[in-house]
């Protein structure tokens, strides 16, 4: 008896009454996960007519690569359930998102373990090995198949990393690795595997997510796509994944819906105000490009009281490039954060204020900003109002963000 049976092995094999004369060959089989989510619970054997027998697990005395000898042959006709998931009609050649691999592959054939009668799922295949073994099966020998096949290192996913996200109304079932392994990677993996997914697929995997990865993939994924995703989302999930953008790119998505759709989703944020207010700007300004997400302190504040401000705003620090200080409500100086770490608490910002107080007003066009990035080399550009006022910044990633749209 073999240790490891594979689907396309599985498929064809004899099925042998008590007497050892064959009842038919083995077409597809099936798994029940509400009873047993590994164990092929069915096997679905015809004959050259056109009906099919069920062979239940419990039926089965022995598997072998010759065939497969019954202990009980009193079979029933097969009757669709919607609980099976049939392992050739469900499962071989669907998409299933391979985590470790970053991308999203085809199911090409499972991988069972011999267990007594029993089978049970190991894991799905999705390397060359197991294209070769589709290829070969009914052309060669199975043996000739498995010496061929051992060069090959095997590609899988194993079984228990994997589980539906969504069936569609022809039961064809799609698979993903389970939500903690895609959460673990960086959105931009998240946004190319969301990418390479159909419609159903994408909205599933995103519902799915975190609001806060959600947000954080969303924001990686083409504008067309954003949009075609957010329609299709419960208004309700879409508010609370944009609530977690930046509120100037939040904008920008919610630019690329239908008003009507827009309208709902806005209505349902906690940053509604904000983002409305940014969406007044014009397209091609700098008031579109900007965040409004920044930390401005009184040109006599100290490291110490920066120090203080950062600790009171820690999810800020992370994509925090530089403090600003204002007198009078105008703008006047900016404080690389680097310089903060080496100097005194009762250090002066002013005295650590960078030469280049380069800003701009917040009717610019986008295309002086990308100018002023690539002049002064800069990681942030302050944007002011008419009054001289800061109202947002421009960060080097929001200027790559553009020139890949263009």
């Amino acid at each position: 008896m073999a240790d490891i049976l594979y689907l396309t092995e599985l498929l064809g094999l004899q099925v042998f009454d008590l007497k050892g004369r064959v009842l038919g060959r083995v077409r597809d089989a099936a798994i029940v996960p509400l009873i047993d989510p590994q164990r092929v619970d069915r096997f679905l054997i015809g004959g050259n007519g056109t009906s099919w027998l069920t062979v239940r697990h419990d039926q089965i005395q022995r598997i072998q690569l010759t065939g497969i000898q019954l202990r009980d042959e009193v079979l029933t006709p097969y009757h669709n359930d919607e609980y099976m998931l049939r392992l050739v009609r469900d499962l071989l050649d669907q998409q299933i998102i391979d985590a470790q691999g970053r991308k999203v592959v085809r199911v090409t054939d499972v991988t069972f373990t011999v267990e007594g009668p029993e089978l049970k799922v190991l894991e799905v295949d999705v390397g060359l090995r197991s294209v070769l073994r589709r290829l070969a099966q009914g052309v060669l020998p199975r043996d000739w198949i498995r010496s061929l096949q051992s060069p090959i290192a095997p590609q899988s996913i194993s079984w228990q990393f994997c589980n539906i996200v969504e069936p569609d109304p022809q039961r064809r079932l799609r698979l993903n690795i389970t939500n903690n392994f895609l959460e673990k990677m960086h959105p931009a993996d998240i946004a190319d595997i969301v990418e390479e997914l159909g419609p159903e697929d994408r909205e599933a995997i995103i519902a799915s997510l975190d609001e806060e990865v959600a947000a954080e993939a969303l924001s990686e994924v083409d504008p067309d796509m954003q949009a075609s995703i957010l329609e299709a989302l419960e208004t309700e999930k879409a508010a609370d994944i944009m609530d977690e953008m930046d509120p100037g790119e939040a904008a920008d998505v919610l630019a690329e819906l239908e008003d009507e759709r827009a309208d709902e989703i806005m209505h349902e944020m906690e940053a509604e105000e904000e983002v409305t207010e940014l969406l007044e700007f014009a397209e091609d300004s700098a008031g579109r490009l900007m965040s409004t997400e920044f930390v401005e302190l009184p040109g006599d504040a100290t490291v110490a009281m920066a120090v203080r401000q950062l600790k009171e705003n820690p999810e800020s620090i992370e994509a925090l490039q530089a403090i600003y200080l204002h007198s009078g409500g105008k703008l006047t100086a900016t404080v690389p954060l680097a310089r903060l770490l080496l100097a005194q608490g009762d250090t002066l910002l002013t005295k650590l204020a960078a030469e280049n107080s380069t800003r701009i007003k917040v009717d610019a066009k986008q295309s002086r900003v990308v100018e002023l990035f690539d002049k002064y080399n800069l990681l942030e550009l302050p944007v002011v109002d008419a009054d001289e006022r800061m109202v947002g910044v421009i960060t080097a990633d929001d200027v790559i963000t553009l020139l890949r749209d263009q």
